[in-house]
């Protein structure tokens, strides 16, 4: 390595040096070895290479300067050409033994980001809902990619090259030194000169790259948040671009400033070493000429020394940053290792039974749940702040209890915040009750295996999320084993078919980010395609048509009729017109259940459900008549079953008994 190259890779080492300084336990170390051993062979092997190149570098300037010393003594040109010989084979050798190196660099490095990006992205698969809500997607990112590629470093670039530096370092000082200790010494005087100004230039550089970072972290935010679909329609919606651009430019010149005195630190730096070094070069070629006319010195350890000179002084420089390599190494390790040791909340048992065959039942037993803490779930450095919030652990159910036999189909109903998602939540075990069980088919839900239950509960949410991908992946995400015509018959039934038939690429056209080149009804309907593809027997319904407008809510509202056909469901009502004809409506209040039994039983009663069904009637009253003759009739609505009906015309709907215990339907 030359003197240059080690001068920028001390520089680039010094300016990227971790800010967490935390000691290292041995159990981290250990942990890291516990990587390693998959790959400990071609380890000894790299590392005995990295040795012999080493020597081998050493070799050729001692060689060098023996076909001096055999020139200048007028020797035998067989001994020139056989030293010549020795070199040619050593450079071979050299190059040899540099690309097989290089090889099992790759394959070390390349086979370490490959566990640890797998035990990361299995490890947070296996997280619960809590950590995704709370956590930065780009900091979990940052940890899959840069993270992992910063500790793959200790073993294919740092290791190797803090042992091939120090067995250089010896080798070249102790050969130098045998040649003239005298010159070696005033040589060694200059050291300081490279080893000091890299130090104090480095964390010059160390703070302006972390400024520059800051800035960049912030741009790149903007723009992510600004370029997606409904960014852009708002900053053009309230016309700021000019705004907008002002606070962009304002830190992309920062950024700018910081790169051109970051540029010229870098050539200031790398220029005085390089003089400096060309200087030390003059030394040994000033005093060992004289000291070889003088004849205390052959002409060939002149020049052997002053080719050893750049494999004494690189590797010195190289090893110089050598602390903060292994630093930055081993906090890239560190971060890996706080991900993998944040603890699961939602783990499969080791006797975990599959869900029972058959049409399956719903039972909710004296339920109490609150959300996880966020030190349960989360990091501070995954939320990009100095300490996690200390809120969390509230009780939002208290005693719920419920049943739904097989094929019933129970609507939930409440004031925003009463719980009515969180029970959506526990039925496929996206958390775990605090007290009390939820049971599917008779079994409690932490009894099941995390693969039935996926297959037996399927969920349509408000959002519609898709994937930045075709039609096609988007609905094999729920059964990727379907065949084509599987995929037709799910888009028929959710009344979607003609339309993607219609298309020029069919079910291989791209729905873009979240489906935002679909309309909102169109994706809550390929959401309800790919729920049908994957036939689960228990159906959850999260305000699944909350804000649509009146024609797509009736197309959805067809589809959803679809799905909950002869299966047991869990409908969250937003608007109270569709479930009028669910066998059981809940009404939650702050976590509990206030009300039960049928729409006519409940709007009879008077009680809270007759409340919030007679303001929510005043409204859509209103609006239809605003919208159409005044005092008109309100809109038909469908029913979940399909029936299209009045929206007033369930009201008088003769009641059914209210049982002790509710059943849902």
């Amino acid at each position: 390595m030359s003197m240059e190259i080690a001068a920028w890779n001390t520089l680039y080492n010094q300016r990227h040096a971790p800010d967490d300084q935390r000691p290292f336990s041995r159990k981290t170390l250990r942990r890291i070895a516990g990587f390693a051993r998959p790959h400990r062979r071609r380890l000894v092997v790299f590392l005995v290479l990295s040795v012999l190149g080493a020597l081998l570098a050493v070799a050729t300037p001692v060689l060098a300067g023996r076909v001096v010393t055999v020139i200048t003594r007028q020797g035998a040109p067989g001994t020139i050409v056989a030293i010549a010989v020795l070199i040619a084979v050593i450079a071979v050798a050299e190059a040899v033994i540099g690309l097989f190196s290089r090889w099992l660099s790759s394959r070390i490095g390349e086979g370490l980001i490959l566990d640890l990006r797998r035990a990361v992205h299995d490890h947070v698969q296996r997280m619960p809902i809590a950590f995704f809500t709370r956590t930065r997607t780009g900091a979990l990112v940052s940890r899959l990619n840069n993270d992992v590629i910063g500790a793959q470093r200790a073993f294919s670039d740092t290791l190797s090259g803090v042992l091939g530096n120090a067995v250089t370092l010896l080798f070249a000082l102790g050969v130098m030194l045998t040649l003239s200790w005298r010159i070696t010494l005033l040589a060694l005087v200059l050291l300081p000169v490279f080893v000091l100004p890299a130090r104090r230039i480095g964390t010059r550089l160390a703070r302006l790259s972390r400024e520059a970072a800051n800035h960049n972290s912030v741009m790149n935010t903007r723009m992510t948040e600004r370029f997606s679909a409904p960014g852009a329609t708002l900053i053009k919606l309230y016309g700021r671009p000019e705004e907008e651009s002002a606070g962009f430019i304002e830190r992309a010149e920062r950024v700018r400033d910081i790169g051109v005195r970051t540029a010229m630190l870098q050539m200031t730096f790398v220029t005085a070493l390089t003089l400096v070094s060309s200087l030390a070069l003059a030394l040994v070629y000033g005093l060992g000429g004289v000291m070889a006319l003088g004849g205390s010195l052959e002409p060939g350890a002149v020049v052997a020394l002053a080719l050893l000179l750049t494999r004494l002084y690189a590797p010195l420089t190289a090893l110089a940053g050598a602390r903060v390599e292994v630093m930055s190494a081993l906090v890239s390790f560190q971060r890996v290792f706080e991900v993998l040791d944040l603890t699961p909340l939602i783990r499969e048992r080791p006797d975990a039974r599959p869900v029972p065959d058959g049409p399956l039942s719903v039972e909710f037993r004296d339920v109490d749940f609150a959300y996880p803490s966020p030190d349960r779930v989360s990091l501070a450095s995954l939320e990009e702040v100095a300490v996690l919030d200390a809120r969390g652990g509230e009780p939002v159910l208290h005693g719920v209890d419920f049943r739904a036999e097989p094929g019933q189909l129970i609507a939930l109903v409440g004031s925003s915040g009463a719980g009515k998602s969180t029970i959506a939540q526990l039925l496929p075990r996206l958390y775990d009750t605090d007290a009390g069980s939820v049971r599917i088919g008779g079994v409690d839900v932490r009894d099941l295996t995390t693969d039935s239950l996926r297959s037996a509960v399927g969920m349509v949410t408000q959002d519609g999320h898709l994937f930045h991908d075709t039609i096609r992946a988007n609905l094999l995400l729920a059964r990727p084993e379907a065949e084509e015509p599987e995929m037709w018959d799910a888009l028929r039934r959710a009344r979607l078919d003609t339309l993607i038939a219609s298309l020029p690429d069919g079910l291989d056209t791209v729905v873009g980010e979240r489906g935002y080149r679909l309309s909102g009804g169109e994706r809550q309907r390929l959401t309800i395609a790919r729920l049908l593809l994957a036939h689960p027997r228990v159906v959850i319904l999260d305000e699944a048509t909350a804000h649509l407008d009146a024609d797509s809510e009736a197309a959805v509202q067809e589809a959803l009729a679809e799905a909950l056909a002869g299966r047991t469901s869990v409908v969250i009502a937003h608007r109270l017109s569709t479930i009028r004809a669910a066998d059981r409506i809940l009404v939650l209040e702050a976590g509990r259940i206030v009300e039960r039994g049928t729409h006519g039983e409940l709007l009879a009663r008077d009680g809270r459900y007759a409340e919030l069904y007679r303001t929510q009637f005043a409204e859509e009253a209103t609006t239809v008549g605003s919208a159409g003759a005044p005092g008109g009739d309100p809109t038909p609505t469908v029913d979940p079953v399909g029936t299209p009906r009045s929206a007033d015309a369930a009201s008088n709907r003769p009641g059914e008994p209210v049982e002790t215990v509710a059943r849902v339907v």
